[in-house]
């Protein structure tokens, strides 16, 4: 990364640091992040630029972004682009894997949930830079393992190509997503785990939403209901209602307003029967189906957008929710607020979502053409608002 995007880091490093609650002191992130305190001194006082691992750290260590301590933050975007090409070639040996070390599956385990936990955070420059030795080893692992660990290692080779697929999708590489999409298929089919085969099912459901294919999306979805597993577990529970809630979004999408009711309603019965947590890695539970009641509300337009202000108006995502949710559900208000005339509102929305997830906003196609209609309208500040689309890359 250049140098160049690195200047008054130091400073945003030193706000973080004051603003977390209880107030961190040099001493303490200099622990949590595993860099000496000298490190932080000359640091915050501008006297050592941060290397790249400097600054995943720290973020890790006070719970944002490593993009959010960047003056210019096209690096990062860039860091994660350069480590596309090394995802895909990962891909390529899937089932000629080159020979090499090889942890234990435990070991396997600690990563790939490390990966998942990055992943829900909307961490995506950590996984681009951790995933694709991961992946490769995980594919070596499967062919080398006793066939009584065969199972576990597929299920782990699923999972860390979630994570990986969030790279990919986010960033705006379908081909390489779908292709993942692909792998984790294979990888479910090798588990024979009835539950990993809907989360791949819900994961699958990108493709159809990148290639605006929602009618073909929501039969694919049904098709996937009608294989669920009971809902008789909370696991299951949890499966077969991120399904409905994938379907209800698919069927607005498509403009089926009668199929996304009823796929909300299926939705939020099964939500009742669980607390809102991560099941099989999504995110399920009533918060969850409020967050798709907005997007189903979005997707459908015209009358239904006063719903997602409804809302928005008596309930906001908790902050335990993962972070690339709760961005998700603000993108989506403030495109309901700016077709509502509410632009002020729209942009503080969206300022909420770049605060909550920095990448995933940055990403996201709606925050860029929204933010250049904002702009445009000059409602909330030409000067915020420009330095925003920049930022978003609307300009």
């Amino acid at each position: 990364m250049p140098a160049h995007g690195k200047d008054g880091a130091g400073a945003r490093i030193a706000y973080y640091r004051s603003a977390t609650r209880p107030k961190l002191t040099q001493r303490q992130l200099a622990d949590a992040a595993h860099v000496s305190l000298g490190t932080i001194r000359k640091i915050e006082r501008g006297e050592r630029v941060p290397s790249d691992a400097t600054l995943d750290a720290l973020g890790r260590a006070l719970g944002v972004d490593p993009s959010l301590l960047l003056g210019d933050r096209g690096p990062t975007r860039t860091r994660v682009h350069e480590a596309l090409p090394s995802l895909s070639a990962a891909l390529a040996t899937y089932d000629l894997p080159e020979e090499g070390p090889v942890r234990p599956l435990a070991e396997l385990r600690t990563a790939v949930a490390e990966a998942s936990r990055w992943r829900l955070a909307a961490q995506y420059t950590p996984i681009a830079a951790a995933l694709p030795d991961l992946l490769v080893e995980l594919t070596r692992a499967h062919h080398a393992v006793p066939v009584a660990e065969r199972s576990e290692s597929a299920a782990l080779l699923v999972r860390a190509c979630r994570s990986a697929d969030a790279v990919a999708f986010k960033f705006g590489a379908h081909d390489l997503s779908a292709r993942l999409v692909e792998l984790m298929r294979w990888a479910a089919a090798e588990a024979d785990d009835p539950l990993l085969a809907a989360s791949v099912a819900y994961v699958r459901a990108e493709t159809f939403f990148a290639a605006r294919a929602h009618s073909a999306g929501l039969r694919a979805l049904e098709r996937s209901l009608d294989a669920a597993p009971a809902p008789s577990t909370s696991a299951a529970i949890a499966a077969k209602g991120a399904l409905h809630m994938r379907a209800a979004v698919m069927a607005g999408r498509a403009g089926d307003g009668s199929s996304a009711v009823t796929h909300l309603r299926e939705a939020r019965a099964l939500a009742a029967r669980l607390s809102e947590g991560i099941y099989c890695g999504t995110a399920f539970g009533p918060d969850s189906v409020n967050v798709h009641e907005v997007s189903v509300a979005v997707s459908l337009g015209g009358a239904h957008v006063a719903r997602a202000l409804d809302i928005a108006a008596v309930w906001r995502p908790p902050g335990d929710m993962p972070a690339e949710r709760r961005s998700g559900f603000y993108i989506e208000l403030a495109r309901a607020q700016l077709w509502s005339g509410l632009s002020d509102d729209a942009f503080a929305s969206l300022k909420q979502a770049r605060h909550i997830a920095p990448q995933h906003t940055r990403e996201h196609p709606w925050v860029r053409e929204d933010a250049a209609v904002l702009r445009r309208l000059k409602r909330a500040g030409s000067e915020a608002l420009t330095n925003f689309a920049e930022w978003c890359a609307a300009i």
